[in-house]
Protein backbone atom coordinates (compact mmCIF):
# COMPACT_ATOMS: atom_id res chain seq x y z
CA UNK A 1 0.00 0.00 0.00
CA UNK A 2 2.82 2.43 0.93
CA UNK A 3 5.04 1.23 -2.36
CA UNK A 4 5.67 3.67 -5.24
CA UNK A 5 4.98 3.09 -8.24
CA UNK A 6 7.46 0.95 -10.72
CA UNK A 7 8.04 -0.24 -13.68
CA UNK A 8 9.65 -3.40 -14.23
CA UNK A 9 12.54 -4.06 -16.70
CA UNK A 10 14.62 -7.27 -17.03
CA UNK A 11 17.64 -5.18 -15.96
CA UNK A 12 15.89 -3.94 -12.89
CA UNK A 13 14.80 -7.19 -11.71
CA UNK A 14 18.41 -8.59 -12.27
CA UNK A 15 19.35 -5.81 -9.45
CA UNK A 16 16.86 -7.74 -7.06
CA UNK A 17 18.33 -10.83 -7.53
CA UNK A 18 21.02 -12.38 -5.49
CA UNK A 19 24.91 -12.45 -5.02
CA UNK A 20 25.45 -15.76 -6.13
CA UNK A 21 27.72 -16.37 -9.14
CA UNK A 22 25.67 -19.02 -10.80
CA UNK A 23 21.88 -19.90 -10.23
CA UNK A 24 20.74 -22.45 -8.13
CA UNK A 25 20.65 -25.73 -9.20
CA UNK A 26 19.61 -28.61 -7.57
CA UNK A 27 22.12 -30.53 -4.99
CA UNK A 28 20.21 -33.86 -5.28
CA UNK A 29 16.94 -34.15 -7.02
CA UNK A 30 14.86 -37.72 -7.09
CA UNK A 31 12.42 -39.02 -4.70
CA UNK A 32 8.28 -38.87 -3.91
CA UNK A 33 7.79 -35.90 -1.14
CA UNK A 34 4.47 -36.28 0.84
CA UNK A 35 3.46 -33.24 2.12
CA UNK A 36 0.20 -33.63 4.93
CA UNK A 37 -2.13 -30.64 4.45
CA UNK A 38 -4.50 -29.61 6.98
CA UNK A 39 -7.63 -28.54 4.93
CA UNK A 40 -9.26 -30.14 1.51
CA UNK A 41 -10.04 -28.37 -1.49
CA UNK A 42 -12.82 -27.39 -3.17
CA UNK A 43 -11.46 -26.80 -6.42
CA UNK A 44 -7.73 -26.54 -7.66
CA UNK A 45 -8.72 -23.46 -9.70
CA UNK A 46 -6.65 -20.68 -8.23
CA UNK A 47 -8.51 -18.58 -10.21
CA UNK A 48 -11.95 -19.59 -8.35
CA UNK A 49 -11.08 -19.74 -5.08
CA UNK A 50 -9.19 -17.88 -2.30
CA UNK A 51 -8.84 -20.62 0.15
CA UNK A 52 -5.47 -21.72 1.26
CA UNK A 53 -6.08 -25.35 0.48
CA UNK A 54 -7.08 -24.49 -3.17
CA UNK A 55 -3.54 -22.16 -3.04
CA UNK A 56 -1.24 -24.62 -1.20
CA UNK A 57 -0.88 -26.86 -4.65
CA UNK A 58 -2.19 -24.43 -7.31
CA UNK A 59 0.68 -22.20 -6.49
CA UNK A 60 3.09 -25.10 -7.69
CA UNK A 61 1.34 -25.79 -10.67
CA UNK A 62 0.56 -21.84 -12.08
CA UNK A 63 2.36 -18.93 -12.50
CA UNK A 64 1.24 -15.30 -13.27
CA UNK A 65 2.55 -12.04 -15.51
CA UNK A 66 3.76 -11.22 -11.73
CA UNK A 67 4.08 -12.24 -8.44
CA UNK A 68 5.56 -10.74 -5.23
CA UNK A 69 9.02 -11.67 -3.54
CA UNK A 70 10.45 -12.69 -0.23
CA UNK A 71 9.67 -9.05 0.90
CA UNK A 72 6.30 -8.97 -0.25
CA UNK A 73 7.56 -6.86 -3.25
CA UNK A 74 6.13 -6.88 -6.73
CA UNK A 75 7.74 -8.71 -9.41
CA UNK A 76 7.63 -9.91 -12.92
CA UNK A 77 6.90 -14.32 -13.27
CA UNK A 78 6.01 -14.70 -16.87
CA UNK A 79 6.84 -11.40 -17.81
CA UNK A 80 10.68 -10.65 -18.70
CA UNK A 81 9.76 -6.53 -18.85
CA UNK A 82 7.07 -4.42 -17.91
CA UNK A 83 6.80 -1.01 -19.20
CA UNK A 84 4.40 1.82 -17.52
CA UNK A 85 3.29 4.43 -19.98
CA UNK A 86 4.19 8.22 -19.58
CA UNK A 87 0.39 8.80 -18.67
CA UNK A 88 0.21 5.94 -16.19
CA UNK A 89 -2.93 4.54 -18.01
CA UNK A 90 -1.03 1.95 -20.35
CA UNK A 91 1.17 -1.16 -19.03
CA UNK A 92 2.95 -3.42 -21.57
CA UNK A 93 4.60 -6.94 -20.74
CA UNK A 94 6.92 -8.18 -23.16
CA UNK A 95 6.27 -12.31 -22.12
CA UNK A 96 9.53 -14.26 -21.99
CA UNK A 97 10.74 -16.43 -24.90
CA UNK A 98 10.60 -20.45 -24.84
CA UNK A 99 7.71 -20.84 -21.82
CA UNK A 100 5.68 -23.74 -22.25
CA UNK A 101 2.44 -25.29 -20.87
CA UNK A 102 2.62 -28.57 -19.51
CA UNK A 103 0.59 -30.02 -21.90
CA UNK A 104 3.60 -28.85 -24.78
CA UNK A 105 2.13 -25.64 -26.14
CA UNK A 106 4.26 -22.61 -26.08
CA UNK A 107 3.13 -19.63 -23.94
CA UNK A 108 1.95 -16.47 -26.34
CA UNK A 109 0.11 -13.51 -25.79
CA UNK A 110 -3.06 -15.17 -27.19
CA UNK A 111 -2.89 -17.35 -23.93
CA UNK A 112 -2.32 -14.41 -21.69
CA UNK A 113 -5.74 -12.77 -23.29
CA UNK A 114 -7.93 -15.81 -22.56
CA UNK A 115 -6.90 -16.25 -19.36
CA UNK A 116 -7.58 -12.64 -18.50
CA UNK A 117 -11.21 -12.96 -19.64
CA UNK A 118 -11.61 -15.81 -17.92
CA UNK A 119 -10.49 -14.43 -14.52
CA UNK A 120 -12.73 -10.92 -15.56
CA UNK A 121 -15.95 -13.64 -15.90
CA UNK A 122 -15.44 -15.88 -13.04
CA UNK A 123 -12.22 -14.89 -10.94
CA UNK A 124 -13.02 -14.33 -6.80
CA UNK A 125 -11.68 -11.03 -6.58
CA UNK A 126 -12.33 -10.45 -10.56
CA UNK A 127 -12.86 -6.81 -8.59
CA UNK A 128 -8.68 -6.27 -9.18
CA UNK A 129 -9.86 -5.42 -12.93
CA UNK A 130 -12.70 -2.67 -12.42
CA UNK A 131 -10.77 -0.30 -13.10
CA UNK A 132 -9.05 -1.61 -16.54
CA UNK A 133 -10.94 -0.47 -19.64
CA UNK A 134 -9.79 -3.44 -21.99
CA UNK A 135 -6.19 -5.75 -22.53
CA UNK A 136 -4.62 -6.51 -26.15
CA UNK A 137 -2.10 -8.60 -27.37
CA UNK A 138 0.51 -6.21 -30.35
CA UNK A 139 1.91 -9.31 -31.02
CA UNK A 140 2.52 -12.93 -30.14
CA UNK A 141 4.85 -11.97 -27.01
CA UNK A 142 3.35 -8.64 -25.76
CA UNK A 143 -0.04 -8.13 -23.86
CA UNK A 144 -0.89 -4.73 -22.69
CA UNK A 145 -3.42 -3.26 -20.08
CA UNK A 146 -5.07 -0.32 -20.22
CA UNK A 147 -6.69 1.67 -17.29
CA UNK A 148 -9.92 3.50 -17.55
CA UNK A 149 -7.57 6.21 -14.47
CA UNK A 150 -4.36 6.00 -13.04
CA UNK A 151 -4.41 3.85 -10.28
CA UNK A 152 -1.73 4.03 -7.73
CA UNK A 153 -1.79 0.69 -6.76
CA UNK A 154 -2.74 -0.99 -10.13
CA UNK A 155 0.47 -3.43 -9.86
CA UNK A 156 0.04 -4.26 -6.40
CA UNK A 157 -3.43 -5.49 -7.44
CA UNK A 158 -2.26 -7.54 -10.17
CA UNK A 159 0.75 -9.19 -8.59
CA UNK A 160 -1.43 -10.30 -5.48
CA UNK A 161 -1.20 -14.20 -5.29
CA UNK A 162 -4.47 -14.30 -2.97
CA UNK A 163 -6.18 -15.31 -6.07
CA UNK A 164 -3.76 -15.14 -8.60
CA UNK A 165 -4.76 -14.50 -12.82
CA UNK A 166 -2.76 -17.74 -13.01
CA UNK A 167 -1.91 -18.51 -17.12
CA UNK A 168 -3.72 -21.03 -18.44
CA UNK A 169 -3.92 -22.43 -22.43
CA UNK A 170 -6.18 -20.68 -23.75
CA UNK A 171 -9.26 -23.08 -24.68
CA UNK A 172 -8.00 -24.53 -21.01
CA UNK A 173 -11.22 -24.27 -19.58
CA UNK A 174 -14.81 -23.06 -19.57
CA UNK A 175 -14.91 -19.26 -18.61
CA UNK A 176 -18.54 -20.59 -16.89
CA UNK A 177 -16.64 -23.71 -14.73
CA UNK A 178 -15.08 -23.51 -11.60
CA UNK A 179 -12.23 -25.28 -12.30
CA UNK A 180 -10.32 -26.22 -15.35
CA UNK A 181 -11.10 -29.65 -17.55
CA UNK A 182 -7.49 -30.42 -16.29
CA UNK A 183 -4.92 -27.82 -14.37
CA UNK A 184 -2.47 -26.87 -16.80
CA UNK A 185 0.09 -24.08 -16.07
CA UNK A 186 3.80 -23.22 -16.92
CA UNK A 187 5.14 -24.24 -13.13
CA UNK A 188 7.93 -26.40 -12.18
CA UNK A 189 5.80 -29.21 -11.34
CA UNK A 190 2.82 -30.85 -13.79
CA UNK A 191 -0.36 -32.18 -11.99
CA UNK A 192 -0.87 -35.95 -12.19
CA UNK A 193 -3.73 -36.89 -10.54
CA UNK A 194 -6.41 -35.99 -7.59
CA UNK A 195 -9.25 -36.69 -5.52
CA UNK A 196 -10.76 -34.37 -3.27
CA UNK A 197 -10.32 -35.64 0.55
CA UNK A 198 -7.16 -37.85 -0.52
CA UNK A 199 -4.63 -36.56 -1.97
CA UNK A 200 -3.29 -34.77 -5.26
CA UNK A 201 0.11 -35.92 -7.02
CA UNK A 202 2.66 -34.06 -9.19
CA UNK A 203 5.41 -34.96 -10.56
CA UNK A 204 8.71 -32.77 -12.19
CA UNK A 205 7.67 -30.76 -15.54
CA UNK A 206 10.92 -31.85 -17.59
CA UNK A 207 10.34 -29.01 -19.97
CA UNK A 208 10.39 -25.87 -17.21
CA UNK A 209 12.08 -22.61 -17.97
CA UNK A 210 13.78 -20.89 -15.06
CA UNK A 211 13.13 -17.31 -14.86
CA UNK A 212 16.95 -16.43 -15.70
CA UNK A 213 16.39 -12.63 -14.30
CA UNK A 214 16.53 -14.12 -10.85
CA UNK A 215 19.06 -16.35 -9.64
CA UNK A 216 17.08 -17.89 -6.79
CA UNK A 217 13.90 -18.46 -5.82
CA UNK A 218 12.09 -15.35 -3.96
CA UNK A 219 8.41 -15.32 -2.41
CA UNK A 220 6.65 -16.88 -5.01
CA UNK A 221 8.32 -16.68 -8.07
CA UNK A 222 12.88 -15.89 -8.74
CA UNK A 223 14.86 -18.92 -10.01
CA UNK A 224 12.75 -22.47 -9.64
CA UNK A 225 13.72 -25.81 -9.84
CA UNK A 226 12.13 -28.94 -9.58
CA UNK A 227 14.32 -30.96 -7.65
CA UNK A 228 11.76 -33.78 -7.02
CA UNK A 229 10.68 -36.19 -8.98
CA UNK A 230 6.99 -36.25 -7.60
CA UNK A 231 5.19 -34.20 -4.98
CA UNK A 232 1.74 -36.32 -3.09
CA UNK A 233 -0.22 -33.17 -1.48
CA UNK A 234 -2.27 -36.08 1.44
CA UNK A 235 -5.25 -34.32 2.90
CA UNK A 236 -5.23 -35.08 6.84
CA UNK A 237 -7.32 -33.52 8.91
CA UNK A 238 -6.87 -34.66 12.19
CA UNK A 239 -3.50 -32.67 13.57
CA UNK A 240 -2.73 -35.52 15.60
CA UNK A 241 -1.85 -37.94 12.27
CA UNK A 242 -0.23 -35.26 11.09
CA UNK A 243 1.96 -35.32 13.87
CA UNK A 244 2.05 -38.89 14.27
CA UNK A 245 2.65 -39.80 10.29
CA UNK A 246 5.69 -36.60 10.37
CA UNK A 247 7.13 -38.78 13.57
CA UNK A 248 7.07 -42.03 11.78
CA UNK A 249 8.28 -40.32 8.40
CA UNK A 250 4.76 -41.52 6.04
CA UNK A 251 5.33 -37.84 5.38
CA UNK A 252 7.97 -35.46 5.02
CA UNK A 253 6.74 -32.61 5.53
CA UNK A 254 3.66 -31.26 7.15
CA UNK A 255 1.49 -27.27 8.21
CA UNK A 256 -0.26 -26.39 11.31
CA UNK A 257 0.68 -28.23 14.23
CA UNK A 258 -1.01 -27.91 17.23
CA UNK A 259 1.58 -26.46 20.26
CA UNK A 260 1.24 -29.63 22.20
CA UNK A 261 2.53 -31.58 19.16
CA UNK A 262 5.51 -29.23 18.32
CA UNK A 263 6.62 -29.41 22.29
CA UNK A 264 6.26 -33.00 22.00
CA UNK A 265 8.68 -33.12 18.69
CA UNK A 266 10.77 -30.38 19.56
CA UNK A 267 13.45 -33.33 20.85
CA UNK A 268 13.32 -35.58 18.04
CA UNK A 269 16.43 -35.08 15.99
CA UNK A 270 14.78 -36.45 12.63
CA UNK A 271 12.33 -33.38 12.77
CA UNK A 272 12.86 -29.65 12.24
CA UNK A 273 9.95 -27.88 13.55
CA UNK A 274 9.65 -24.37 11.72
CA UNK A 275 7.49 -21.82 13.22
CA UNK A 276 5.47 -19.34 11.56
CA UNK A 277 4.40 -15.63 13.34
CA UNK A 278 1.54 -14.39 12.20
CA UNK A 279 -0.33 -17.02 10.19
CA UNK A 280 -3.75 -15.40 10.12
CA UNK A 281 -6.60 -13.30 11.48
CA UNK A 282 -9.04 -15.67 13.34
CA UNK A 283 -12.31 -13.65 12.93
CA UNK A 284 -16.21 -14.51 11.85
CA UNK A 285 -17.90 -12.76 9.40
CA UNK A 286 -22.14 -11.80 10.04
CA UNK A 287 -24.20 -12.56 6.84
CA UNK A 288 -26.09 -8.83 6.65
CA UNK A 289 -28.65 -10.49 4.07
CA UNK A 290 -30.02 -13.21 6.48
CA UNK A 291 -32.84 -12.37 9.46
CA UNK A 292 -31.68 -11.96 12.21
CA UNK A 293 -28.31 -10.41 11.43
CA UNK A 294 -29.15 -8.08 8.92
CA UNK A 295 -30.36 -6.07 11.40
CA UNK A 296 -27.70 -3.61 12.70
CA UNK A 297 -28.45 -3.92 16.42
CA UNK A 298 -28.23 -7.59 16.40
CA UNK A 299 -24.91 -7.41 15.04
CA UNK A 300 -23.89 -5.25 17.99
CA UNK A 301 -25.52 -7.76 20.45
CA UNK A 302 -23.15 -10.17 19.20
CA UNK A 303 -19.67 -7.91 18.95
CA UNK A 304 -20.63 -6.69 22.40
CA UNK A 305 -21.17 -10.23 24.14
CA UNK A 306 -17.72 -11.80 22.63
CA UNK A 307 -14.71 -12.29 24.85
CA UNK A 308 -11.95 -12.23 22.54
CA UNK A 309 -9.19 -14.00 24.82
CA UNK A 310 -11.77 -17.05 25.78
CA UNK A 311 -12.40 -17.52 22.08
CA UNK A 312 -8.54 -17.44 21.23
CA UNK A 313 -7.29 -19.42 23.79
CA UNK A 314 -9.61 -22.18 22.84
CA UNK A 315 -8.15 -21.53 19.40
CA UNK A 316 -5.17 -21.61 19.39
CA UNK A 317 -3.73 -23.86 22.12
CA UNK A 318 -2.01 -20.09 23.62
CA UNK A 319 -0.22 -19.12 20.52
CA UNK A 320 -2.13 -15.72 19.86
CA UNK A 321 -2.07 -12.22 20.04
CA UNK A 322 -5.25 -9.92 20.29
CA UNK A 323 -5.83 -7.66 18.03
CA UNK A 324 -8.61 -5.00 16.81
CA UNK A 325 -8.07 -4.98 13.26
CA UNK A 326 -7.50 -6.65 9.72
CA UNK A 327 -3.53 -5.84 9.93
CA UNK A 328 -1.00 -7.90 11.62
CA UNK A 329 0.87 -5.61 14.81
CA UNK A 330 3.99 -4.17 13.28
CA UNK A 331 3.18 -4.31 10.05
CA UNK A 332 3.37 -0.73 7.89
CA UNK A 333 -0.27 -1.21 7.27
CA UNK A 334 -1.28 -1.76 10.62
CA UNK A 335 -3.64 0.57 12.55
CA UNK A 336 -6.35 0.40 15.25
CA UNK A 337 -8.72 2.44 14.14
CA UNK A 338 -12.25 1.37 15.29
CA UNK A 339 -10.66 -0.77 18.42
CA UNK A 340 -13.42 0.90 21.17
CA UNK A 341 -15.29 -1.97 19.11
CA UNK A 342 -13.14 -4.66 20.30
CA UNK A 343 -13.45 -7.04 23.20
CA UNK A 344 -16.12 -5.29 25.25
CA UNK A 345 -17.38 -9.05 26.61
CA UNK A 346 -20.07 -6.74 28.15
CA UNK A 347 -23.32 -8.94 28.42
CA UNK A 348 -25.34 -6.49 30.06
CA UNK A 349 -24.57 -3.89 26.62
CA UNK A 350 -25.46 -6.96 24.02
CA UNK A 351 -28.87 -7.28 26.03
CA UNK A 352 -29.98 -3.73 25.29
CA UNK A 353 -28.62 -4.16 22.11
CA UNK A 354 -30.67 -7.20 21.60
CA UNK A 355 -33.85 -5.47 23.20
CA UNK A 356 -33.71 -2.20 20.72
CA UNK A 357 -33.40 -5.28 17.64
CA UNK A 358 -36.76 -6.32 19.42
CA UNK A 359 -34.82 -9.89 19.00
CA UNK A 360 -37.93 -12.41 19.57
CA UNK A 361 -35.27 -15.88 19.96
CA UNK A 362 -34.10 -16.41 16.25
CA UNK A 363 -31.73 -18.81 15.27
CA UNK A 364 -28.62 -17.10 14.90
CA UNK A 365 -26.75 -20.03 12.98
CA UNK A 366 -22.86 -20.43 13.06
CA UNK A 367 -21.13 -21.87 10.23
CA UNK A 368 -17.75 -23.66 11.11
CA UNK A 369 -16.07 -26.62 9.68
CA UNK A 370 -14.46 -29.86 10.74
CA UNK A 371 -11.18 -29.46 8.64
CA UNK A 372 -9.72 -26.76 11.01
CA UNK A 373 -9.99 -27.54 14.48
CA UNK A 374 -9.25 -23.43 15.71
CA UNK A 375 -12.42 -22.17 13.79
CA UNK A 376 -14.37 -25.04 15.41
CA UNK A 377 -13.09 -24.40 18.37
CA UNK A 378 -14.10 -20.88 18.62
CA UNK A 379 -17.66 -21.51 17.18
CA UNK A 380 -17.88 -23.89 19.97
CA UNK A 381 -16.84 -20.91 22.42
CA UNK A 382 -19.23 -18.05 20.85
CA UNK A 383 -22.04 -20.45 21.02
CA UNK A 384 -21.95 -20.30 24.99
CA UNK A 385 -21.11 -17.17 24.67
CA UNK A 386 -23.78 -15.61 22.72
CA UNK A 387 -26.47 -18.41 24.71
CA UNK A 388 -25.15 -16.30 27.90
CA UNK A 389 -26.93 -13.27 26.86
CA UNK A 390 -30.19 -14.84 25.46
CA UNK A 391 -29.39 -15.35 21.98
CA UNK A 392 -30.73 -18.67 20.49
CA UNK A 393 -26.89 -19.38 18.75
CA UNK A 394 -26.95 -23.35 16.62
CA UNK A 395 -23.76 -24.94 14.79
CA UNK A 396 -24.08 -25.54 11.53
CA UNK A 397 -20.68 -27.76 11.20
CA UNK A 398 -19.88 -29.10 7.70
CA UNK A 399 -16.57 -29.43 5.84
CA UNK A 400 -14.20 -26.45 5.02
CA UNK A 401 -14.91 -26.98 1.28
CA UNK A 402 -18.65 -26.76 1.64
CA UNK A 403 -18.18 -24.25 4.25
CA UNK A 404 -16.02 -21.88 1.77
CA UNK A 405 -18.50 -22.30 -1.61
CA UNK A 406 -21.60 -22.05 1.13
CA UNK A 407 -20.41 -18.98 1.99
CA UNK A 408 -19.57 -17.58 -1.65
CA UNK A 409 -22.94 -18.80 -3.78
CA UNK A 410 -25.63 -17.95 -0.97
CA UNK A 411 -26.75 -15.73 1.76
CA UNK A 412 -29.30 -18.88 3.04
CA UNK A 413 -28.67 -21.08 5.80
CA UNK A 414 -26.22 -19.21 8.14
CA UNK A 415 -25.55 -15.95 9.99
CA UNK A 416 -22.27 -16.22 10.86
CA UNK A 417 -19.16 -17.47 9.05
CA UNK A 418 -15.78 -18.50 11.28
CA UNK A 419 -12.98 -18.31 8.92
CA UNK A 420 -9.36 -17.17 8.80
CA UNK A 421 -7.26 -14.16 6.62
CA UNK A 422 -3.74 -14.68 6.57
CA UNK A 423 -2.28 -14.44 3.02
CA UNK A 424 -4.42 -11.20 2.96
CA UNK A 425 -2.60 -9.38 5.70
CA UNK A 426 0.56 -10.42 4.69
CA UNK A 427 -0.12 -9.04 1.72
CA UNK A 428 -1.03 -5.41 3.02
CA UNK A 429 -4.25 -3.28 4.07
CA UNK A 430 -6.00 -3.23 -0.26
CA UNK A 431 -5.87 -7.16 -0.36
CA UNK A 432 -7.46 -7.62 3.13
CA UNK A 433 -10.02 -5.08 2.06
CA UNK A 434 -10.67 -6.33 -0.87
CA UNK A 435 -13.00 -9.49 0.89
CA UNK A 436 -15.44 -6.54 2.04
CA UNK A 437 -16.19 -5.77 -1.50
CA UNK A 438 -18.40 -6.65 -4.59
CA UNK A 439 -18.47 -9.20 -5.86
CA UNK A 440 -17.79 -11.20 -3.29
CA UNK A 441 -18.21 -9.49 -0.43
CA UNK A 442 -17.64 -11.64 2.77
CA UNK A 443 -20.81 -10.14 4.79
CA UNK A 444 -23.03 -10.81 1.84
CA UNK A 445 -24.34 -7.02 1.42
CA UNK A 446 -27.98 -6.37 0.50
CA UNK A 447 -28.53 -7.53 -3.11
CA UNK A 448 -25.07 -7.77 -3.40
CA UNK A 449 -24.43 -3.85 -3.74
CA UNK A 450 -21.40 -2.09 -1.42
CA UNK A 451 -21.86 -0.18 1.65
CA UNK A 452 -21.63 3.10 -0.17
CA UNK A 453 -19.80 4.23 2.96
CA UNK A 454 -17.29 1.58 2.71
CA UNK A 455 -17.36 1.70 -1.12
CA UNK A 456 -16.00 5.08 -1.01
CA UNK A 457 -13.28 4.32 1.30
CA UNK A 458 -12.58 1.48 -1.22
CA UNK A 459 -12.10 3.69 -3.99
CA UNK A 460 -9.89 6.25 -2.02
CA UNK A 461 -7.80 3.55 -0.89
CA UNK A 462 -7.11 2.14 -4.92
CA UNK A 463 -7.07 5.66 -6.12
CA UNK A 464 -5.65 8.47 -4.30
CA UNK A 465 -2.20 9.85 -5.33
CA UNK A 466 -0.32 9.60 -2.10
CA UNK A 467 0.48 6.80 0.48
CA UNK A 468 -0.69 8.37 3.48
CA UNK A 469 -4.41 9.57 1.75
CA UNK A 470 -4.38 5.54 1.08
CA UNK A 471 -3.41 4.83 4.77
CA UNK A 472 -6.20 7.30 6.21
CA UNK A 473 -9.19 5.70 3.83
CA UNK A 474 -8.08 2.19 4.76
CA UNK A 475 -8.34 3.61 8.71
CA UNK A 476 -11.87 5.04 7.44
CA UNK A 477 -12.82 1.67 5.65
CA UNK A 478 -12.02 -0.12 9.18
CA UNK A 479 -13.95 1.68 11.82
CA UNK A 480 -16.72 1.16 9.41
CA UNK A 481 -16.46 -2.66 8.97
CA UNK A 482 -15.85 -2.51 12.75
CA UNK A 483 -18.63 -0.19 13.86
CA UNK A 484 -21.42 -1.62 11.25
CA UNK A 485 -20.47 -5.06 12.36
CA UNK A 486 -19.48 -6.51 8.58
CA UNK A 487 -16.26 -8.60 10.46
CA UNK A 488 -15.66 -9.48 13.78
CA UNK A 489 -11.98 -10.41 14.06
CA UNK A 490 -10.81 -12.54 17.59
CA UNK A 491 -7.27 -12.07 17.11
CA UNK A 492 -3.82 -13.47 15.81
CA UNK A 493 -2.74 -16.59 15.48
CA UNK A 494 1.06 -17.90 14.71
CA UNK A 495 1.78 -21.64 13.63
CA UNK A 496 3.97 -24.50 13.28
CA UNK A 497 5.23 -26.15 10.00
CA UNK A 498 7.69 -28.88 10.10
CA UNK A 499 9.57 -31.36 8.03
CA UNK A 500 12.31 -34.37 8.17
CA UNK A 501 15.97 -33.47 8.57
CA UNK A 502 16.52 -34.77 5.35
CA UNK A 503 14.79 -32.05 3.43
CA UNK A 504 16.29 -29.21 2.89
CA UNK A 505 15.50 -25.84 1.32
CA UNK A 506 11.92 -26.00 2.93
CA UNK A 507 11.50 -22.22 4.29
CA UNK A 508 8.19 -21.40 5.52
CA UNK A 509 5.99 -18.92 3.62
CA UNK A 510 2.26 -18.54 2.59
CA UNK A 511 2.30 -21.77 1.17
CA UNK A 512 4.38 -24.96 0.90
CA UNK A 513 6.78 -23.49 -2.05
CA UNK A 514 7.93 -27.20 -3.54
CA UNK A 515 10.99 -25.21 -6.15
CA UNK A 516 14.25 -25.33 -5.16
CA UNK A 517 13.75 -28.08 -1.99
CA UNK A 518 15.23 -31.52 -2.03
CA UNK A 519 16.58 -34.73 -0.33
CA UNK A 520 19.69 -35.68 1.18
CA UNK A 521 21.40 -37.81 -0.45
Amino acid sequence: MNRERLALTAGAILTLASAHAEPFKCPHTGGNFIFAQAANFATLDPMAAGTISTRNIAMNIYESLMTRDENNHPILELAAAMHEAPDRLTYTFALRQGVHFHNGRPLTSADVVASFDRYAKLGVRRSTLENVDRWDAPDALTFAIHLKTVQPTFIDALSSPDVPIAIMPAGSGDPSAQQPNQPIGTGPYRFVSGLQGDEVKLERFADYLPNSNFQERTGFGGYKQACFDTITFRIVTDPDARAAGLRSGAYQGVEDLTAKAAGDLKQDADIVLLPVRNWWIQLAVPNVSNPPTDRLPIRKAIQAALDMQEIMDAASDGTYRLNAGFQYPGEPDYLDAGKQTYNLHNPDLARRYLAEAGYQGEPVVLLTNTDYPSMYNAALVVQQQLQAVGIDAVMKVVGWPASAEMVRNTAEGWNLDFTAWGTQPALGARATMQLLVRPNAAYKPMAGQDDPDLRSAWNDMNMLPTPEGRKDAFARMQALVLDRVYAIPFGVMDTVQAVRSNVNGFVPFRIPRMANVWFSP
